[in-house]
């Protein structure tokens, strides 16, 4: 495109539109794997907005020790198109192997932000209401429980204190520095090197 601020508008929406369902699909993927409570609201909404891409993958697609491979497949799918939308905007063509590498980057990076923002609301909310129990709080603590449980028996107790996010947020930033960021560079490095 001739037009810088089109080809950035073009870029902003794809990757807006895009980007919220892919972490529709992302959540909804994590919340299966973490064995989430299926009847709480959050979980319904993120099926009933899901299911039709995954519904068909799932009959070509089989799902292996308990891993959704549709939603993976539909989320490197998703990524991958995005990325490629970007760059015809922008006006470049990558290499599909640097496309694979950026969008598994991309996912990794999205997964740990996940993570990253879900523990730091369950904190919040851990001050603002403790104890109190609504649909939000309950898939918080499913999804965020397989991170923070091994970190509270690697940290000792204190009464009233619980450091185990401050350890896993401290984890967290440090696989999106060393894991993320290579991944990153290889990617860009194979698709437009």
């Amino acid at each position: 495109m001739d037009n810088p601020y089109l080809s950035t508008a073009s870029a902003f929406l794809i990757d807006t539109v895009f980007g919220l369902y892919i972490l529709l699909v992302l959540l909804r993927f994590l919340l299966q794997f973490a064995r989430a409570d299926f009847y709480n609201p959050i979980c319904q909404f993120l099926v009933k907005a899901t299911n039709p891409p995954l519904r068909p993958l799932r009959r070509v697609i089989p799902g292996l020790w308990k891993i959704d491979l549709a939603s993976i497949v539909l989320l490197l799918a998703l990524q991958m198109c995005a990325l490629w939308l970007i760059d015809l905007a922008g006006g470049r063509s990558p290499s599909i192997a640097g496309l694979f590498v950026l969008s598994v980057a991309a996912l990794l990076a999205l997964t740990l932000n996940t993570f990253l923002i879900a523990i730091l609301i369950q904190v919040v909310l851990s001050w603002v209401g403790p104890g109190t129990r609504n649909p939000l709080s309950s898939i918080l603590y499913s999804l965020n429980e397989p991170l923070l449980g091994p970190a509270r028996r690697i940290l000792p107790s204190m009464p009233g204190i619980d450091f185990s996010p401050l350890l896993v947020l401290v984890a967290l930033q440090l696989l999106k520095i060393l894991i993320v960021g290579p991944l990153s560079d290889l990617g860009r490095a194979l698709a437009y090197g």
